[in-house]
């Protein structure tokens, strides 16, 4: 049961207020406001206490914000994404994570709709968001949320539509009222291609932390498989992979997909939605020799009001794939002056706002030399700070880390036969290396 919906900036200006419930009064943005500014100003251990740090500085950010913040009327459950604060006041007992997954289905039917959720896409189409926001809920509950079904009742705000609204409104003619919605909420009624096809996407991100010698603290992967379905009528498909058994937890049950088929069979059974949609989601856990496209050899001495450090990056597993987009981020003190580095692949900067380096690989092929970055920085303290951790970014094409392959696909109730295609993708998540 949800009350309210505010939309906030990273400024913590309203951008958007629904009520479902009742009105709740816009003084708790402030509440949350404050909040959220007394946990970044917070320090592990310590709620408000800041030793150690300077006055201008915070131990967290704002995504560190715990998800529920608690007030002596309200508890606080808020989402930060794409830069936009979702703030949900909750004043009885409620599943907060059936808040979390409608804020969640909220903004990604607004991606569908407006192709980029942020401040100025949202003021751009008020008048959609706000009925969006209207058809969904229905005084706290969950009403529609497919995004199939919500199209035939409210248009998305393209040229065409707007032009057919304007001049309908201005020749005083009713919207048309869709007759022939569908039995099944989350497919059209009477879809038709001239070629009918399904595409199958095979993403994968490796959460990682490597210890300083070059040991797995922790590896796991997080899988999604996100479908774009353009096929007749209203098929029935049964998707069969090759090794099903890697995906050992945290399979999550779709409205479309038949849960109890993949208990028993190991093979997804399911009406898919027309268009793009998530399929299905799982966790593999991998080992260690899995979770390591790379490996990352960094060396970092400390002296007095300075340092150096050499840092190397060696590919290992990736299936033959180049490994793309390679990015390493590595903050330094807080107190550096100034850096000079070198590097014998792609580039570096550092930046002396966020002191921090970022360094730009690119591609790095199985057989190429070992990338390397090189430098000296100055520090105005005796002893700079030391346990920096460098964050990894990467990606690999047509390679699925856990080894998940799609076998076949059948169809049922139609008379012809899909092409499918299937692409499968690596990239790095929350990769971390300490130092």
């Amino acid at each position: 049961m949800i009350n309210s919906l505010f939309v906030i900036n990273l400024q913590g200006k309203i951008i958007v207020e629904k009520h479902w419930r009742g009105i709740i009064s816009r003084q708790i943005v402030d509440v949350f406001n404050d909040e959220s500014a007394k946990a970044m100003n917070s320090t592990p251990g310590s709620f408000g206490d800041k030793s150690g740090l300077k006055a201008s500085e915070n131990y967290y950010s704002r995504e560190d914000v715990p998800p529920i913040l608690e007030t002596p009327k309200y508890w606080l459950l808020n989402v930060l994404r794409d830069d936009l604060i979702w703030l949900c006041p909750i004043d009885r007992e409620v599943d907060p994570m059936l808040v979390f997954e409608f804020i969640h289905r909220i903004i990604d039917i607004l991606k569908d709709y407006l192709g980029d959720v942020s401040e100025l896409s949202i003021r751009e189409n008020f008048v959609t968001v706000y009925q969006l926001l209207e058809e969904m809920m229905d005084y706290g509950y969950p009403l529609t949320t497919e995004p199939n079904t919500l199209k035939d009742i409210i248009m998305p705000p393209t040229i065409l539509n707007r032009v057919i609204n304007t001049v309908g409104a201005a020749a005083g003619v009713a919207p048309k009222v869709p007759q022939n919605l569908s039995n099944i909420p989350w497919r059209k009624a009477g879809v038709k291609y001239t070629q009918n096809e399904i595409y199958f996407d095979i993403v994968e991100e490796i959460d990682a932390t490597i210890a300083q010698n070059g040991s797995v603290v922790s590896c796991e992967a997080h899988g999604n498989v996100i479908a774009k379905c353009q096929l007749s009528g209203m098929p029935d498909l049964t998707l069969s992979f090759v090794n099903p058994r890697v995906i050992d937890d945290g399979l999550t049950k779709e409205p479309h997909s038949r849960y109890r088929k993949w208990e028993s069979d190991k093979v997804l059974s399911f009406v898919p939605p027309d268009g793009i949609f998530k399929l299905m989601s799982y966790r593999v856990a991998l080992n260690h020799f899995q979770a390591m496209p790379l490996q990352v050899k960094p060396q970092i001495l400390l002296s007095q009001n300075g340092g150096k450090f050499d840092i190397t990056v060696h590919p290992r597993t990736s299936g033959g794939k180049p490994i793309e987009n390679v990015v390493l981020t590595l903050p330094m003190p807080k107190s550096t002056n100034n850096v000079n580095a070198t590097c014998n692949s792609g580039q570096y900067m550092y930046d002396p706002v966020t002191k921090s380096i970022r360094w730009d690989i690119g591609k790095i092929q199985p057989r190429d030399r070992a990338p390397m970055l090189s430098g000296t920085f100055r520090s105005g303290d005796l002893d700079p700070d030391a346990g920096m951790t460098i964050a990894v970014e990467f990606q690999i094409s047509m390679y699925p880390v856990s080894g998940l392959k799609v076998d076949s696909l059948r169809l049922f109730n139609e008379g012809y036969k899909p092409y499918k295609g299937v692409r499968s993708l690596t990239k790095a998540g929350k990769f971390f290396i300490r130092t």
